[in-house]
């Protein structure tokens, strides 16, 4: 019988990851070891791009008004920074990071609730995200040679001066 979302077990990871407690970066390290060793290469890409989860409510972190490219369209959802190492036709996912608007991270009680990391509980742009995201990418050792991401990226003249003093640009 397959474990049901409801269970004991679940609830109470569900608490130790929403309270920040569960430490994810060895899981992290092992994906991009293992993304490496599928597709890293001096000549593949790591992609940057957006995923927006439409949402009705107004409990779920992150959630607010926000632009969904999926949608194309102002739509109230969840938005998130992913990362993608790429080689060939393999595309392997190594991160995903939710973004706070502003009505999440100017509202500290509205985080507590929601148990957000302290650490997490930061304004940061999509970009600021991507790098920091990048640099974890970096420090695995993982291989790639190129970052790709959309407009929105390249608009922010910050991501790409970080591309740049990375020797990524």
């Amino acid at each position: 019988m397959a474990a049901r979302t409801d269970d004991v077990g679940y609830d109470q990871l569900h608490h130790f990851v929403a309270a920040g407690v569960w430490d994810s970066s060895p899981l992290e390290v092992a994906l991009l070891k293992e993304a490496d060793r599928l597709v890293g290469d001096q000549a593949g890409f790591l992609v940057i791009d957006d995923t927006a989860l439409p949402k009705k409510g107004q409990y779920s972190v992150g959630v607010a008004p926000q632009y969904a490219s999926s949608l194309c369209k102002t739509s109230n959802c969840q938005s998130l920074v992913s990362v993608t190492l790429a080689s060939r036709e393999v595309p392997v996912m190594v991160g995903l990071r939710l973004f706070l608007p502003d009505t999440w991270t100017n509202d500290p009680e509205r985080m507590k609730r929601a148990r957000v990391p302290k650490g997490r509980q930061v304004a940061l742009t999509k970009p600021e995200i991507a790098i920091e995201e990048i640099d974890r990418v970096i420090a695995s050792g993982s291989r790639f040679g190129c970052v790709l991401a959309d407009a929105g990226y390249g608009s922010s003249s910050a991501f790409r001066q970080a591309l740049s003093e990375r020797g990524l640009l």
